[in-house]
């Protein structure tokens, strides 16, 4: 089976597609922005990961989010649910964990189906 890349760098790719499964890396928004924010910043990269890998949110199989700060849950999932809109939820996680640096606040990594 194949394997495409795309927006590879030396250290890592942003979107892995192997067969009708793509994986996305970690997707941070800007750093020092608020929670919601980068929520949304980072719900568009996924977007538009997905959209280059012939895929869209409705195929998102499941998602791990981490947040900086469990405190920001509600702010976050403020965003979260009104992008997802009630229909075709993943399965879900979110953790807190010390992130790349401390401006992220938040951090999601996808996986979807392309079929």
């Amino acid at each position: 089976m194949t394997i495409t890349r795309l927006h590879s760098g030396p250290r890592m790719s942003q979107a892995v597609i192997h067969g009708d499964t793509i994986y996305l890396a970690g997707q941070v928004g800007a750093p020092g922005e608020s929670v919601t924010r980068q929520t949304e910043a980072v719900l568009a990269s996924v977007d538009a990961l997905l959209a280059q890998a012939g895929s869209d949110k409705s195929k998102i199989l499941s998602a791990t989010i981490w947040l900086a700060d469990m405190a920001d849950f509600a702010e976050m999932n403020a965003v979260w649910d009104k992008w997802v809109a009630g229909k075709d939820a993943p399965a879900r996680a979110t953790g807190e964990a010390k992130l790349a640096t401390p401006d992220y606040k938040v951090e999601i990594i996808v996986i979807a189906a392309r079929a």
